[in-house]
């Protein structure tokens, strides 16, 4: 696993893609196969002065989903997602050396009416074919009474009404709504006994909402997960590794000729386990 991995922001979106496995969009009115794997995002091909794909899905028919979100509509940004296609081909072609087909799905916050886009891009010799969905379509004060009633009322929500939860807050105008939105949603999923549940929810709303959210919510929602079991258990995990890595930057300099002491000082490993895992060298030699 990539050093990315372990950053915090990626540790929540690892826990949400381990739960949106068989997952559907057609609630957001996207008519799609469901999502078989979650993809990483943060692929090679992509250079730091570029932006970084929302998300990517591989789906049920081994098709690749690409997903932007979008709080206002311009055609330029269609230059963007041709970019995204051709570094998806690119990385994945070469990964799993094999063809596969790529959608390109823009799904638009209630800021942007249907009426106000075009999912055509055709400059001659390309043309780009857009799925486009549109939450200022879906009913917010309805969703939420429906949510808000049954989380009150300890009864599990349907995989529709899930899909609905994490989306709720795009579906208001202006950032502002939108974040009094996250932070009731945050309230409802804190509500909800069932952890596995609870866990989806609340990582599901970070990463559908990375544009938008206040960061005070979203540390708050980190904080909550890491009180869960599972999330207990990827604090661990990420401890482990980081112990891991610093072992690994110790034995590497000790075969470089550093002393133990410095070793010890620049990697914080104690001094026994730097001592230990010089003798192990000595035993390999």
């Amino acid at each position: 696993m990539s050093d990315i991995a372990y950053q915090n922001k990626d540790i929540t979106s690892k826990l949400f893609a381990d739960r949106f496995k068989g997952k559907s969009l057609k609630v957001y009115g996207i008519d799609i196969p469901t999502i078989k794997q979650v993809l990483p995002t943060n692929i090679p091909q992509i250079k730091a002065n570029e932006l970084r794909i929302d998300n990517a899905f591989l789906l049920e028919d081994d098709t690749i989903a690409i997903i932007d979100y979008e709080s206002a509509y311009k055609k330029e940004n269609k230059h963007k997602y041709i970019s995204y296609i051709n570094h998806v081909v690119e990385y994945y072609s070469k990964e799993w050396r094999k063809t596969f087909d790529v959608r390109m799905i823009v799904i638009y916050t209630a800021d942007v009416k249907r009426s106000q886009t075009s999912n055509r891009f055709d400059v001659g010799c390309l043309r780009l074919e857009i799925e486009s969905a549109y939450l200022s379509e879906l009913n917010s004060e309805e969703i939420l009474s429906r949510i808000e009633q049954k989380v009150k009322e300890k009864i599990a929500l349907t995989e529709e009404e899930l899909m609905e939860f994490i989306i709720l807050p795009l579906t208001y105008e202006g950032i502002d709504k939108k974040n009094e939105s996250i932070k009731s949603a945050i309230d409802m999923a804190v509500a909800i006994e069932d952890e596995e549940t609870k866990i989806f929810l609340l990582s599901g709303i970070v990463v559908f909402t990375d544009k938008v959210i206040k960061e005070e919510y979203a540390d708050e929602i980190r904080r909550l997960i890491s009180m869960t079991k599972v999330g207990k258990l990827f604090e661990e995990e990420k401890k482990n590794y980081a112990a891991q890595q610093a072992e690994k930057m110790v034995e590497t300099m000790l075969c470089d000729g550093v002393s133990i002491e410095k070793a010890a000082k620049y990697t914080n490993v104690p001094i026994e386990k730097v001592k230990e895992i010089f003798n192990s060298l000595l035993v390999k030699a």
